[in-house]
């Protein structure tokens, strides 16, 4: 005996390919399908909608197709309430817990829908309702909150979780909104859906980037940079260290790696032990990083050296003197490092995570491993620009989930000098 549920889809379900994946993942987990119901969006600001009824021959082989439509947006059509289960520990959350992926969620408590706030993907879901947040207030000492406190739902990640905290299991009352791709390519961002290709024109890709770019600036939003050491070794960094100047990247995610080479450029004229702008090895040129870690550590920490004088020019430097918040994660295979690299990786991913929320468009540039620990924070609603030599960089990183995202395959010191360019227009 067959077992059925219903599903509803809503959006641009036939632009963005969504009634597509979920045709195809019905049929390849061995179910079978009926629209029921099906309105077709006919201009471009119209969305569409449809109902279909799911059948498979158990239960357990439903639940395996509900899971995966689920992560396509299809949402039940008769949603009941989330079930929630204490944390038995520490650290330990209920078997069967909800895994988030990284796109606008909502959680149904007491008949109505909450936003998951801090969106990020592979996280649990917490929801506090109001008596709980006013008597966690209360034992803190903050005083009693408002008896109108509102239920909340909120992800964090595994090493966060508290015992008690109430966490979201199983798929029920859980709805995901996948960002659809729009109709049409109107707007700073309309640009952004293109994928990856090395064919396409480079500049005028840049100039819609910095449309892009100045857009954001605008509205208000804000820009972050996750940058590798090639960027340095390529000889764009003093016009990086431009856009971080004239406030067109507000914040800075990069290893020890980026700031000890962009150090050396200022100290001894070399990324490396080469020189930059000749390309010739400089002699004794290889001690040169280690020599620029020793005299920050000597200093107690860049912005001691910047302080000082002993660093007069660079990315770092104007990251300083204007103010521009940073995070340096370490890695194993860090030499030194530098006394403002975060050693502890909980405390980096913290902080990156910290920086990733407030972001409202990122710019990855040459990185492979801290674009990927940036990207595992964001929404799939943030912008993305994501620049590299290497196709396969540019595909994974982009593969991450962002709505709005672009990806170049080019030389990263032909980009930023042209990026600034644009922007800056000296």
């Amino acid at each position: 005996m067959s077992v059925s549920r219903e599903v509803v889809l809503e959006g641009h379900i036939i632009d963005s390919g969504m009634m597509e994946s979920c045709f195809s993942t019905i049929m390849d987990l061995g179910g079978s399908f009926t629209v029921e119901a099906f309105d077709i969006g006919r201009r471009k600001d119209e969305e569409s909608y449809a109902r279909m009824l799911v059948e498979a021959e158990d239960e357990s082989t439903l639940q395996s197709i509900l899971h995966e439509l689920h992560q396509h947006g299809a949402n039940p059509a008769d949603p009941k309430d989330a079930k929630l289960k204490p944390a038995p520990a520490d650290q330990v959350v209920p078997k069967g817990f909800y895994s988030t992926t990284n796109h606008p969620t909502y959680i149904r408590y007491d008949d109505e829908w909450l936003e998951v706030e801090h969106m990020e993907m592979d996280c649990a879901v917490v929801v506090e309702d109001g008596a709980e947040q006013r008597s966690a207030d209360r034992s803190s000492g903050q005083g009693p909150r408002d008896d109108g406190a509102e239920p909340r739902a909120y992800t964090k990640v595994l090493n966060a979780v508290e015992e008690g905290d109430r966490i979201v299991t199983g798929e029920t009352g859980i709805r995901v909104d996948p960002p659809s791709r729009p109709r049409d390519s109107g707007g700073a961002f309309g640009f952004m859906q293109g994928g990856v290709s090395a064919e396409r024109p480079s500049e005028s890709t840049i100039q819609k980037i910095a449309g892009a770019i100045e857009e954001t600036k605008r509205d208000g939003g804000t820009v972050l940079a996750v940058c590798g050491p090639a960027l340095i070794h390529s000889g764009a960094r003093e016009d990086m260290a431009r856009l971080v100047r004239e406030g067109y990247v507000d914040m800075l995610s990069a290893g020890n790696g980026f700031a000890v080479h962009d150090i050396e450029r200022d100290l001894y004229g070399t990324s490396l032990g080469v020189d930059t702008e000749t390309l010739d090895h400089a002699r004794h040129g290889h001690k040169h990083h280690i020599y620029a870690i020793s005299e920050v550590i000597r200093e107690g920490g860049i912005e001691a050296a910047v302080e000082s004088g002993t660093i007069e020019s660079g990315v770092m430097y104007e990251c300083i003197e204007n103010d521009r918040p940073f995070v340096l994660a370490g890695s194993i295979r860090d030499d030194g490092p530098l006394p403002d690299t975060i050693t502890d990786a909980v405390e980096a991913q913290n902080a990156i995570r910290e920086q990733a929320h407030e972001a409202d468009m990122v710019l990855m540039l040459s990185t492979l491993l801290h674009s990927v620990a940036v990207g595992n924070c964001l929404p799939s609603t943030t912008r993305v620009v994501c620049v590299d030599i290497n196709p396969s960089t540019v595909t994974q990183l982009l593969d991450r989930g962002s709505a709005q995202a672009v990806g170049m395959v080019t030389d990263i010191g032909t980009f930023v000098p042209t990026l600034a360019e644009q922007l800056d227009g000296e």
